[in-house]
């Protein structure tokens, strides 16, 4: 719960200075870089190569597969329940957390549904970190990932280690790498074409 509570607090903090027009430039990018740098340089010095082998199981390259999927069908359910079209719903929801490149690719063709895209996405990641450290302990460390989508290769990878643990770390790059090699193959094919 403190966790939770320091999180908004940062968000909100980010939130007024970005109103105050106080413009960090690309510091979130380095720093994301350098997190993600620390934390592959802890899981290199506190993981054994037979703990490698015990994660890279079909269950670990199966879940990005049933994320994706899941992500899918969530959306087509969304598409009858907020009533728009089948092929925005799908396409938002193909993103799975990855809100920059599905905004992006979105906006090409529909600057609302862009828009939306990009929104969706980006709380599926603030979702990811105030809710993962909970679900974890409802649902288990490892299915909990599937909530961060593309995510859990980056920015919500902290988050999963410090509360699943270094090999839930190793399952979430993983999930995170494979889903953000097909988010910008999938998503531009749903979206092409009317």
């Amino acid at each position: 719960m403190k966790f939770t509570i320091l999180v908004l607090i940062s968000l909100s903090i980010g939130f007024i200075l970005g109103k105050l027009g106080i413009n960090p430039g690309n510091s979130y990018e380095v720093s994301l870089y350098i997190l993600i740098f620390i934390i592959g340089l802890d899981l290199g010095l506190n993981t054994k190569i037979k703990d490698f082998k015990k994660v890279l199981s079909h269950k670990t390259i199966a879940l990005p597969f049933s994320t994706l999927i899941g992500s899918i069908i969530g959306g087509a359910l969304a598409s009858l329940v907020i009533d728009i079209p089948l092929k925005w719903s799908l396409a938002i929801s193909a993103g799975v957390g990855w809100y920059s490149l599905t905004g992006a690719i979105l906006a090409q063709y529909s600057p609302i549904y862009g828009v939306i895209g990009f929104l969706t996405n980006f709380i599926r990641e603030v979702f990811t970190v105030l809710s993962y450290p909970m679900l974890a302990k409802i649902f288990g460390k490892e299915p909990s990932i599937s909530i961060g989508g593309a995510t859990t290769m980056d920015s919500t990878l902290p988050i999963i280690v410090k509360f699943g643990g270094k090999e839930a770390g190793v399952i979430a790059f993983i999930h995170g790498f494979l889903l953000s090699l097909l988010v910008p193959i999938i998503v531009p094919a749903l979206t092409s074409g009317e």
